[in-house]
């Protein structure tokens, strides 16, 4: 079994969560029977694991070679996840607003990224055990069958390690430059993905919907995880929520306080149990807001935060080696 990472709670905190899928009343017997101080972890789970990830975004600054040893250092210092953003094109003037920043723009002003797919296939070339994430695909602004073949060989190809983060975007100008439209996009998203859905789960795919007909189509090879890898839904609006509820095994949110998160995973819950579903059916993920501390880690977590994802920024190995060095001290990152 692959190593996991978590961040590193007090030794205070010695609460017990049981597993997902584990009977109850086999989990309470446990409990009862068991000495978190004399148990061996090796023999029974201990606390609950919150994994920190992190985010990586390459462009034609990055050397290949920097890719390579950033997503190595990712690995060996214990994080869980290595998550890309996606956007084809970049805009030196723009009237979309930006929903994660106070004026509206993108911070930095960048020009170009690479290819999370491409990114990605790459970085599992060189990877054992990290798990790799779209932080986000942008769903509508993609044609659905290449999208499912590119999530299926990355599946394939790394071993089962892929995460589908999923966003329905916000950069109007791509999309009319791709001459998709913008309006509708939401409904679009979740129609593009019954179209994957039907390529990875069908040996001879059928699918007939408003803009997609698929007939006796073979696409091949499937994904390794079943019936396909695990689709996290960014987003913090109320429809967002929905979908996640409706349509996900996981939320992806951004640049989340505690309160804020509070706030959202009440009206999730909402959301989950109009759907007949429970919060232990999904995975939660939070980009954190700035620098989060130890005592917002430990809020997070008894939020029941499953991953939090930071960014590394750098342009070279050694930036991205301090940087990650750094980030995992003050995350207290464990493997």
């Amino acid at each position: 079994m692959a190593a996991t990472s978590c961040w590193r709670n007090t030794p205070t905190s010695s609460r017990w969560r049981r597993p997902r899928g584990w009977p109850t009343s086999f989990w309470r017997d446990l409990q009862a029977r068991a000495d978190p101080v004399k148990v061996p972890l090796s023999q029974i789970i201990w606390e609950r694991c919150m994994h920190i990830g992190v985010t990586l975004a390459f462009s034609q600054h990055t050397p290949p070679e920097v890719v390579v040893a950033a997503a190595r250092m990712v690995e060996e210092r214990g994080f869980h996840a290595i998550w890309v953003p996606e956007h084809v094109l970049f805009f030196r003037d723009y009237s979309s607003r930006y929903p994660y920043s106070d004026d509206g723009r993108l911070p930095g002003d960048p020009d170009g990224v690479i290819d999370p797919f491409t990114a990605l296939t790459f970085i599992a070339a060189h990877t054992h055990r990290v798990r790799l994430g779209t932080g986000v695909c942008l769903v509508p602004q993609r044609h659905p069958v290449y999208t499912a073949k590119q999530v299926a060989d990355l599946d394939y190809l790394s071993g089962g390690r892929f995460d589908f983060g999923i966003g329905i975007g916000w950069l109007k100008e791509e999309f009319e430059a791709l001459g998709i439209p913008f309006a509708g996009r939401a409904r679009r998203t979740l129609e593009c993905l019954d179209v994957m859905k039907a390529l990875w789960g069908q040996a001879v795919s059928e699918h007939e919907s408003e803009h997609f007909s698929i007939h006796g189509a073979l696409q091949n090879p499937k994904p390794r995880q079943r019936p396909h890898p695990p689709i996290y839904f960014g987003g913090e609006s109320l429809p967002a929520l929905r979908r996640v509820a409706k349509h996900g095994q996981g939320w992806y949110g951004f640049q989340l306080t505690p309160d804020a998160l509070q706030e959202r995973l009440q009206v999730l819950d909402g959301e989950l149990s109009a759907a007949g579903r429970k919060r232990e059916d999904i995975q939660i993920a939070i980009g954190a807001r700035g620098r989060p501390d130890a005592d917002a880690l430990r809020r997070f977590e008894d939020l029941g935060v499953d991953q939090v994802i930071t960014p590394v920024m750098a342009r070279d190995a050694e930036g991205f080696l301090r940087r990650m060095d750094a980030l995992a001290e003050r995350m207290q990152v464990v493997a």
